[in-house]
């Protein structure tokens, strides 16, 4: 695991929270949630990325 998959997640759920704030403050709750609900799935996204690049290497390995 590479140190730069955590700062990527940790920077987008930074961002994430700071425009559901905003969002938030401006009266916007609907445009809050939404935002931080792609970021959820942006988050999962890499993370099944991830998963996925795991097995493969498990595969490589074990001649599967």
């Amino acid at each position: 695991m590479d140190v730069d998959l955590i700062f990527k997640i940790a920077a987008i759920g930074i961002i994430v929270a700071v425009l559901h704030q905003v969002l938030l403050r401006s009266g916007r709750e609907e445009q809050a949630m939404m935002v931080t609900l792609a970021g959820i799935v942006v988050v999962l996204m890499i993370v099944v990325q991830e998963i996925s690049s795991l097995f493969e290497t498990v595969k490589s390995v074990f001649g599967l």
